[in-house]
């Protein structure tokens, strides 16, 4: 399980990466300042569309992943269904 505090960790790092201020990535992701600074620290919310709009901004994505290692963006799939491989299914 994905935790707030390392998905904080992320965004910060994929923006200084990419060179960023937290002014500028707030204004690419059409968020306020306020939530991009909570989200870099970890706090825990339920903005699901804002979180996505900063990790869309970074050109990064949430990827689901099954817990025996396939990873699933569809839901409503049966148990177990994904690529054989592990590989992500598109």
């Amino acid at each position: 399980m994905v935790t707030p505090q390392e998905i904080g960790q992320a965004v910060r790092h994929a923006r200084k990466a990419l060179g960023l201020r937290q002014d500028e990535l707030a204004a690419a992701a059409g968020v306020g300042l306020r939530f991009l600074v909570e989200l870099e620290r970890g706090k825990t919310t339920v903005q699901l569309d804002r979180v996505l709009a900063v990790l869309g901004a970074l050109g990064l994505r949430l990827e689901l992943v099954r817990r025996n290692g396939t990873a699933d963006g569809r839901a409503g799939d049966a148990p177990g269904a994904g690529s054989p491989s592990g590989e992500p299914v598109p």
